[in-house]
């Protein structure tokens, strides 16, 4: 009786270790990594590319102003693309 006990003592402590790793991953990604405007190739945005499309992977042009892909925090603005350097808000394209 002991050892089954200690055994679900064990399974629900890793259990929730594991759940508050994962949290703290998730909020280490997003304070590296930033949205920046304008950088991402047709197709391959993180999200938000405008109306008619529903978002990650939707935008249809090379560059688009208005979509969006993840980078590392601190890089964005000094991207630079064919139609400019990458941007912190949606710019017209």
């Amino acid at each position: 009786m002991k050892q089954t006990l200690a055994l679900t003592a064990f399974a629900f402590a890793a259990v929730t270790a594991g759940a508050a790793l994962a949290q703290d991953k998730g909020a280490s990604i997003k304070g590296e990594k930033e949205r920046c405007y304008g950088v991402a190739k047709a197709g391959q945005n993180d999200c938000a590319a405008g109306p008619g499309t529903s978002c990650a992977g939707s935008s249809k042009v090379d560059y688009q102003g208005n979509a969006w892909k993840y980078v590392p925090k601190g890089t964005c603005t000094t991207m630079a693309t064919p139609k400019g350097k990458g941007s912190l808000q949606p710019v017209k394209s």
